[in-house]
């Protein structure tokens, strides 16, 4: 449904994107992330056809955004990471006003109140908080059905509650088709919706796989802390396969390693006749995964 090719972007003497290349298939929630500044709504506007690309070429569903301009339009709803209306326009009306510029627009009044705006209908857009705001930007990107969203910082400024019903609409429209680009900085948000993701890095794709895949290949740690019974060697678990650090502090020890180094040590420990209590173990999250390839990233561009 996307794809972008040898995509570059500069504004004067600063590259925000350099040959960055995606793909999006039908139906696919790809999440993008990546530092402030790395070139993602940059990519998302030229995606959506709102910023023309120095080089390379963008398609979506076939079409160029910027040449197919009008029809290109018809099938992208765009919710930007800064966006406005007129501050006298209620939410009523936006909504009527984005819904009549589609063929077959989806009920605005339902959609409103689906994100928690049912009460707010009739207040002018000066009027409403920033998450209002956010979740009205949400709606008029969706009140067209379109075949592709583009959703730049779509949690930004919500409650939790607010997150949930936004997380719950675009689970419903992914159901339903639509090819979704969720630009996030929330890890729990992009390991619930995406499919996979893309981490762009000072204007360059440094990886893209699925949540899981991007975990599974990072260099982050796992962590192993517990309590021996007795006293352990701790020069002894040092020298074990996989393990990068040991600690020990107030009686509890601390293990940095790789997964198969926690084995390693639960072994250990049996054999010299060590039981480890208050045993806790954290696998490497989508947290950890983000920073070790952004740490990587920025390593190899040094």
């Amino acid at each position: 449904m996307i794809e972008v090719r040898g995509l570059r972007k500069t504004y004067g003497s600063t590259v925000a994107v350099d040959r960055v290349d995606l793909e999006v298939a039908e139906g696919e929630v790809l999440g993008v992330l990546g530092p402030n500044g790395a070139g993602k709504s940059t990519t998302v506007e030229c995606i959506a056809g709102l910023t023309s690309p120095d080089a390379g070429t963008v398609r979506v569903a076939g079409l160029d955004p910027i040449a197919d301009r009008d029809a290109a339009r018809r099938l992208v709803g765009v919710q930007l990471q800064e966006a406005g209306l007129q501050a006298k326009l209620t939410v009523r009306e936006a909504l009527r006003l984005f819904a009549s510029f589609h063929e077959h627009p989806r009920d605005g009044i339902e959609l409103a109140e689906r994100l928690g705006l049912g009460e707010r209908l009739d207040h002018r857009y000066a009027a409403l908080s920033g998450g209002q705001k956010q979740r009205i930007a949400i709606a008029l990107s969706l009140v067209g059905r379109p075949r592709v969203a583009l959703l730049d910082e779509l949690s930004t400024g919500l409650d939790p509650e607010s997150r949930r019903q936004v997380w719950d609409l675009v689970e419903e429209i992914r159901h339903d088709g639509t090819t979704i680009v969720l630009v996030t900085h929330l890890m729990e948000e992009a390991h619930r919706l995406c499919d996979r993701l893309a981490l762009i890095d000072r204007g360059q794709v440094a990886a893209v796989d699925t949540p899981a895949g991007l975990i599974g290949r990072s260099a982050a740690p796992t962590v192993m802390t517990f309590d021996p019974v007795r006293p352990v060697s701790v020069e002894a678990l040092a020298r074990l396969d996989g393990v990068a650090d040991v600690s020990e502090r107030g009686g509890r020890v601390q293990v940095v390693g790789t997964d198969d180094a926690v084995l390693l040590v639960l072994d250990h420990l049996g054999r010299s006749g060590v039981r480890p209590t208050r045993l806790r173990v954290s696998e490497t999250s989508l947290d950890d995964a983000y920073l070790a390839l952004v740490t990587s990233s920025e390593e190899e561009t040094a």
